[in-house]
């Protein structure tokens, strides 16, 4: 709450209170509401949100295309200052650097048990004991789980990065969500460097993959998209050359055959979830590629690929949801170095703060801007 001092004695009998925007469901209004915010628990941090940017996925689940448990608090990218650590915690962040209060972090949209079966695989995400920020029910105390309120606790198991003083906070929320995302998408397709690349759907994840592959050493990256705005964005990112997905798709698929010298396209990244531009992505390879699947994060009707062309082609379809602890650190070392080679910080097109949540939700529906932020 604005004005109230904090006390970092996680043993003080001060009651410490914060403020919820809260979500009912979709086409219901955000709900403003007070709450206590609990001990902390062992291995436990106690974060004051700063920041947070709307994602794709929270505008998903506010038009209702995503089921989440109601009410809740919504938003996942977040930049925090550290407030009180448990006494337990280990005190650092995934890189080794010292946490104390005052820190400003930010953290995987995640935590999970790391002794777990996926967890030992390399794929905490998708661990036992899953634990995922700004997607849990609201139910005392178990309140303070998500950017759009005062606070967050960050939960044992949780990979934490502390942000350096001259990176925008705006360009630093991302980190934990999309810019981590493609940071596994680029782990996966395998080694970028003199490769043709194709990415279709070209919002705040499709700009990123468009800088991270120019910056891994890819030969050629084209950009599709159904939206002339964002086909401009992307050049500004990276692409060598866009197209409107509007059009005749065969006249692409000439067009990249001719861009390839008839080779065909080496990796595909949909970040779109669009099946007709995943299935034209997967078309558009040559033999031996690889199309990595991101953006179809909700129900969607089933692909048509064709086996035969699959096999005969040695094609290679891996899909991605979240990322791992490795991606997290790669992706805040590739924004660390390139934050102002490349225009992020055009990112987020608007600022609203808490109270006017819902206004920002309708400006980010309406205008479709890369990202919106709440400012805390």
């Amino acid at each position: 709450m604005k004005g109230q001092e904090i006390d970092t004695d996680i043993n003080s009998p001060i009651v410490l209170t914060g403020q919820l925007a809260l979500f009912n469901g979709p086409g219901q209004a955000f709900e403003l509401k007070e709450f206590n915010v609990r001990p902390l628990q062992p291995g436990e941090l106690l974060v004051k949100n700063v920041y947070t940017t709307i994602c794709g996925s929270d505008l998903h689940t506010f038009c209702g295309v995503r089921k989440e448990p109601c009410p809740t608090v919504l938003g996942h990218e977040i930049v925090g200052e550290v407030v009180a650590l448990h006494p337990t915690h280990t005190g650092f962040d995934l890189r080794g650097k010292q946490l104390q209060p005052g820190d400003r972090i930010t953290w995987t949209v995640f935590s999970s048990n790391p002794q777990s079966i996926n967890s030992l695989r390399g794929i905490p995400q998708k661990g036992d004991d899953l634990f995922k920020y700004g997607h849990v029910l609201v139910e005392e105390p178990e309140v303070f789980h998500g950017g759009l309120g005062t606070y967050c606790i960050i939960k044992a198991n949780t990979g934490i990065i502390k942000i350096p003083e001259n990176m925008p906070l705006s360009i630093a929320a991302t980190l934990n969500c999309s810019v981590s995302t493609v940071a596994g998408a680029l782990r996966m397709a395998g080694d970028i460097k003199d490769k043709h690349v194709l990415i279709t759907g070209m919002g705040h994840l499709g700009i990123t993959c468009a800088a991270m592959c120019r910056e891994a050493g890819a030969e050629w990256i084209g950009a599709a998209d159904i939206a002339e705005r964002r086909l401009e964005e992307a050049l500004g990112f990276g692409a060598d050359e866009v197209f409107n997905m509007n059009g005749d798709n065969s006249k692409m698929l000439a067009a990249l055959q001719e861009r390839t010298n008839g080779k065909g396209i080496d990796v595909v990244f949909d970040m779109s979830g669009s099946p007709e531009a995943m299935e034209f992505g997967i078309n558009s390879l040559g033999i031996g590629g690889c199309a990595v699947l991101i953006g179809a994060v909700f129900n969607t009707k089933p692909l048509l690929i064709d086996p035969e062309r699959v096999i005969r082609n040695l094609l290679t379809i891996k899909g991605l949801h979240n990322y791992n602890f490795e991606d997290f650190k790669y992706a805040f070392d590739f924004m660390k170095r390139n934050w102002e080679k490349y225009p992020f910080g055009t990112v987020v097109e608007k600022e609203f703060s808490l109270e006017q949540v819902g206004e920002a939700f309708e400006y980010a529906l309406a205008q479709k801007p890369l990202r919106v932020g709440i400012k805390l």
